[in-house]
C-alpha cells in the first residue's frame, strides 16, 4: 500500500529539465539530449575518455538500463562504471572469483535444501534478500530437523528465531572467521575428501589456522568458546551453508572476512553441493570478469582502484574528480541512483559534483542529485516501464520476471534504457542500420532474427552494439527499448542458459529464444527459464585445472595478520569518539532515497538514532531528545531512541533520509557521518557498520532552530 508514494509525490519528473544561470527551466527532448551529446563529445575529445563515467545500473531492481548504458560508455572509450554494487559487494565477487576463477560466478547459499544457515551480519526478517523471507524464517524456526545460526553483536529480528545466536563484538567477523576454520582444522573436522578432489592450494593455507590460537581470538571476540566450537563443528557436519551481508560486506577486514568464509565453505565441503553454497543459474549475469592482474583492465586515475566485476566503487569517486591530473573525471552520467544520499560521505560528493563540468541524472523525481545537475532527464518508474531484475535467488530453477507498465506516465518520461539510446543516436555511436532490418521488425520475429543474424555477421564489429540496433528497429514495434532488448538478449544467451533452459523443457533447436520470450509474455508474473544440474554445479567453476583455488597470494599477509593481540589492540577505545556508530540499520520505515514523500511514515519513527539505555543513561540522555552525533566527517542531529536490542557501546541510524521535501528535511542523512576514504584496501567499499562517533546534547542555538 506503500507504493503510491513511491510512484505519485510531488517531486516527479516529468520533462526534461536545464540549468540556467542555477535555476531549472523546462526544455524539449531534443534540444536537450542534443546540447548533452555536443558537450560530453566535447569533453571526451578534449580529455580522452577516462574523463567520463556513468554511475548506476541497480535502481529499483530495474537493470535493463545498465546494458544500454555500459554500452555507451565502452562506445566512448570509458570503462568507468561506478555502480552501487561497487558500494558493497565486490570485496566478495573478488575474493570469490579468484577461486572459482569468474567474478561472476560468486556463490548463493542454497537455503532452501540447508538444514543448517549461518547468517553473518545478516538481518534477513528485514533486508529479505530470498523469495518470501519471512515466510522462510518463521518455517525453519518451527522445523525441529533444521538450524538457524545467527553471528550478529545485536538482538535483531532474526536473531530472537535463531537457535543458536553468536552477539559477538563489533569488528570481530574476520577474527571469528579465523578461529572457527582453525578449530576445524585442529579438530580434524575437515572434508577431506572434499579438499582432495576440488581443491587446490589447501596446503599453502592450511598452515595459516594450525598454530592460531583460537581460545585467545574468541575472548576477544568476547564469545563463550564452548558455543563457538560447537558452532565449528555443526557447520562442518551439517548440511549447511553461509548468508552473510552488508554487517560484514561494510565492516572491518571487509574483502579478507568474506575471503575466510568462502574458505570455511571450501575445508568443509560447501560449495558447489545441495545445502551448501552453490553457483546460481542465470539469463544475464551482473557484470564482467576483470581481473586487475591483466592490462586491459582499468584503475582508477587518482586512487589507483581496479574494477571488479566490471565496476568501479562510489566512494573513489569525489577524489577522481578533486584530483588535479590531465585525465580527471569531468563528464558523468547519473541514472536512476542519488550519491548525494546514498553513497558515503556527502560532503565529499557536493563538492566533488560541483567541480564537473557536465553532470547529467535521469531519475523519476527531483532527488538531491538532480538538484545539482546540469540536466535532468525525467525516466519512467517501475510501475511504467517494462523491466527486470538480473539477481539471482533461485536453484536449481533459473527464474525470470519481465515487468510490464501498469500505470500510465504522467508527462514526457521516458524508459531510461531509450534515454541512453536517443543519446547514442545522437553522439554518432549506432552503425547505419539496413532499411531491411526496419522492415524485417515489422513482419514477425523469425525474419527478423534472421536479418539480424546476417546484419550481425556482416558487421562484427558492431556485436557489441545489438542492444542498441534491436531498440533502434524492434522497439518501437514492441512498444518498448527494454522489451526489444530482451528479446535481442535470449537470441544471443550464452552456451550455459541454453542447456539450463532445454533441461527445463523448452526446445534444443534454434527457436529457443523465440519461446522463453513468448513464456515470459504470457507469464507476467515471471517463470522458470532453466534449470541447473544440481549434481554437477561444481562444473561451471572456471579455474585452469576445474578446482577451488583457495590460495590467493596478496591475501596471506592481511589473513595472518589477524589474531587476538593485534585486534585487540586495534580495537582499543578512543576518547574522542568512544562509540561505535553502524551505518544502515535496516527497519521497516527505510526503502530507498526514491521514497521521497514522507506521509508514507506517518505514525512512525523514522531517521532514529538507536542506542542502549545503560548507554544513555551513562549520558544522561533520554528516549525521544534530539542529540547530536559526532564523526571525523561531520556532525548530525536525530531523535534518539532506546532499545535494549542493541549492543552497548554501538549506535545504529538508518540510511536513506535526510531528503529534502518541498521545504523540509526527513530525517538525518548518516552519510554526513561517513567518510569516503574510510574504505576496504581491495574493494573500495565503505566500512559503514564500524565507524567511531561521539554522542551530545543537541546545543542550545542547534535545537532553537530545529
Amino acid at each position: 500500500m506503500q507504493i503510491a508514494y513511491h510512484q505519485h509525490h510531488a517531486q516527479r519528473l516529468t520533462h526534461p529539465l536545464k540549468k540556467v544561470d542555477g535555476v531549472f527551466e523546462r526544455v524539449s527532448w531534443e534540444q536537450a539530449l542534443d546540447e548533452i551529446a555536443k558537450r560530453l563529445r566535447a569533453i571526451v575529445d578534449e580529455h580522452g575518455p577516462r574523463a567520463f563515467a556513468y554511475m548506476g545500473g541497480g535502481g529499483q531492481g530495474s537493470h535493463f538500463q545498465a546494458a544500454f548504458a555500459v554500452r555507451l560508455l565502452r562506445a566512448l572509450g570509458s570503462q568507468y562504471h561506478y555502480s552501487p554494487l561497487a558500494q558493497e559487494l565486490t570485496g566478495n565477487y573478488w575474493a570469490q572469483g579468484r577461486v572459482i576463477g569468474r567474478q561472476y560466478l560468486f556463490t548463493l547459499p542454497d537455503h532452501a535444501a540447508a538444514d543448517l544457515l549461518l547468517a553473518i551480519g545478516w538481518n534477513g526478517w528485514m533486508s529479505h534478500q530470498i523469495p518470501q523471507a519471512r515466510r522462510w524464517f518463521e518455517k525453519i524456526s518451527r522445523d525441529p530437523h533444521r538450524l538457524l545460526i545467527v553471528v550478529d553483536p545485536h538482538r535483531t529480528e532474526t536473531s530472537r528465531l535463531a537457535d543458536i545466536h553468536l552477539a559477538l563484538r563489533p569488528g570481530t567477523d574476520a577474527l571469528l572467521a579465523r578461529a572457527m576454520i582453525a578449530i576445524i582444522l585442529q579438530q580434524g573436522w575437515e572434508n577431506r575428501a572434499y579438499i582432495e578432489q576440488h581443491v587446490a592450494g589447501f596446503d599453502k593455507i592450511e598452515p595459516w589456522f594450525k598454530d592460531f590460537d583460537a581460545a585467545a581470538a574468541i575472548r576477544v571476540c568476547e564469545l563463550d568458546e564452548a558455543q563457538v566450537r560447537e558452532v565449528a563443528h555443526l557447520f562442518a557436519t551439517r548440511q549447511s551453508c553461509l548468508h552473510n551481508d552488508l554487517g560484514v560486506f561494510m565492516n572491518r577486514h571487509s574483502t579478507a572476512t568474506t575471503y575466510l568464509h568462502t574458505l570455511l565453505l571450501a575445508v568443509c565441503g560447501r560449495i558447489g553441493v545441495r545445502g551448501g553454497n552453490i553457483i546460481p543459474g542465470y539469463l544475464a549475469t551482473l557484470g564482467v570478469h576483470s581481473d586487475e592482474r591483466e592490462a586491459r583492465t582499468w584503475r582508477t586515475v587518482a586512487t589507483g582502484f581496479p574494477a571488479i566485476l566490471g565496476t568501479f566503487p562510489p566512494n573513489v569517486m569525489p577524489e577522481e574528480i578533486m584530483s588535479d591530473g590531465p585525465e580527471r573525471l569531468r563528464a558523468v552520467i547519473v541514472a536512476n541512483s542519488n550519491p548525494l544520499r546514498s553513497y558515503a560521505d556527502t560532503t565529499a560528493f557536493e563538492k566533488a559534483f560541483g567541480r564537473l563540468d557536465l553532470l547529467v541524472t535521469l531519475e523519476i523525481a527531483m532527488s538531491e542529485t538532480a538538484a545539482l545537475s546540469h540536466y535532468v532527464l525525467p525516466a519512467r518508474s517501475a510501475y511504467e516501464a517494462w523491466d527486470g531484475s538480473f539477481f539471482a535467488w533461485n536453484f536449481p530453477e533459473v527464474f525470470f520476471q519481465m515487468r510490464r507498465p501498469v500505470v500510465e506516465p504522467e508527462g514526457e518520461p521516458l524508459e531510461d534504457s531509450e534515454i541512453l539510446v536517443r543519446l547514442a543516436r545522437r553522439l554518432g555511436i549506432l552503425p547505419t542500420i539496413p532499411h531491411s532490418l526496419y522492415e524485417a521488425a515489422r513482419q514477425d520475429r523469425a525474419a527478423y532474427g534472421r536479418e539480424l543474424k546476417a546484419f550481425a555477421q556482416e558487421h562484427p564489429e558492431s556485436a557489441a552494439l545489438l542492444p542498441f540496433i534491436a531498440a533502434e528497429t524492434l522497439g518501437p514495434v514492441m512498444g518498448s527499448v527494454n522489451r526489444a532488448a530482451l528479446w535481442e538478449m535470449l537470441q544471443t544467451a550464452p552456451r550455459s542458459f541454453h542447456e539450463n533452459a532445454v533441461r527445463a523443457g523448452f526446445p534444443d533447436d534454434p527457436s529457443l529464444g523465440n519461446r522463453v520470450f513468448d513464456a515470459l509474455m504470457e507469464h507476467p508474473e515471471g517463470t522458470w527459464i532453466g534449470q541447473c544440474d544440481p549434481d554437477d554445479n561444481l562444473a561451471q567453476v572456471r579455474t585452469p585445472d576445474g578446482k577451488l583455488q583457495v590460495h590467493i597470494p596478496e591475501m596471506e599477509e592481511w589473513v595472518r595478520s589477524i589474531d587476538a593481540s593485534s585486534e585487540e589492540e586495534a580495537l582499543r577505545g578512543d576518547a574522542q569518539f568512544p562509540l561505535i556508530l553502524q551505518a544502515g540499520r535496516h527497519d521497516d520505515t527505510n526503502a530507498n532515497t526514491l521514497m521521497r514523500d514522507p506521509a508514507w511514515n506517518r505514525g512512525r519513527r523514522v531517521g532514529t538514532l538507536v542506542m542502549h539505555p545503560e548507554d544513555a543513561a551513562d549520558l544522561d540522555l533520554v528516549d525521544g531528545q534530539q542529540v547530536q552525533v559526532s564523526t571525523e566527517a561531520g556532525s548530525v542531529s536525530a531523535e534518539l531512541q532506546l532499545s535494549a536490542s542493541i549492543r552497548r557501546g554501538v549506535v545504529a541510524m538508518p540510511h536513506g533520509f535526510g531528503l529534502d521535501y518541498e521545504g523540509q528535511t526527513v530525517g538525518a542523512n548518516v552519510n554526513r557521518l561517513t567518510k569516503s576514504t574510510h574504505r576496504d584496501p581491495v574493494a573500495g567499499t565503505p566500512l559503514h557498520r564500524y565507524i567511531r562517533c561521539r554522542v551530545d546534547r543537541v546545543p542550545v542555538t542547534d535545537r532553537s532552530r530545529s
